[in-house]
């Protein structure tokens, strides 16, 4: 049998490290490129070893140029009902004006094209790491709801909402689709909640 690629034999010897105690959660690893130094290696081999360990959940980034850190051990959170109150820290990241994509307007039972409002969230777990991202578009003035849908599937995680819950871009996350109705059951609005897998149990009613 070959053996494994330069980039995953400095993955395990990285982790072997960390487990030895020579990082510890929260801290931070040298640049790739003072790792490629220590390995004798080019940065773009130090760069995917730190990928393969960002998918395992051993490192993790707030971004593709921000500092790499050793991950803390995440808190499972268990979804039951997606219209629930968030009871931890919700920051707002964004508003907006866009149009409604075919796929937004038949969500929303309107015509594509049509002016839509967007608000996008961090919604922080109770330690204050990253938990879910929420983009959210109605049409006008948001409207009360009296019931609401939901289905989910997994996506691959864009730079954005990678960033926001802490995975490498085009990662495989969760999505809960939900869409809020009024008492005659019209959408009132609709919302992509983007929920990192290892961080999640789903067990929706």
């Amino acid at each position: 049998m070959p053996p494994p690629a330069r980039h995953r034999r400095i993955a395990a010897d990285i982790e072997r490290r960390i487990a030895a105690g020579e990082w510890l959660p929260g801290d931070r690893l040298p640049s790739r490129a003072a790792l490629g130094r220590e390995y004798h290696v080019h940065e773009q081999t130090v760069r995917l070893a730190v990928v393969l360990l960002q998918q395992r959940g051993i490192l993790e980034s707030q971004g593709e140029r921000r500092p790499v850190e050793v991950a803390h051990a995440p808190l499972v959170l268990t979804m039951t009902d997606p219209d629930a109150p968030w009871p931890y820290r919700v920051e707002t990241t964004a508003r907006g004006i866009t149009t409604a994509t075919d796929q937004l307007a038949e969500r929303l039972d309107i015509n594509p094209g049509l002016r839509l409002r967007r608000e996008t969230e961090e919604r922080l777990d109770a330690a204050g790491r990253a938990a879910m991202y929420v983009t959210t578009w109605w049409r006008g003035q948001r409207r009360p709801h009296v019931s609401y849908t939901a289905t989910v599937d997994a996506v691959l995680a864009g730079r954005e909402q990678a960033a926001a819950v802490r995975l490498p871009v085009d990662s495989v996350a969760l999505r809960i689709v939900r869409t809020r109705l009024d008492a005659e059951g019209v959408p009132t609005e609709t919302s992509d909640m983007i929920l990192p897998r290892d961080r999640w149990q789903l067990r929706l009613r």
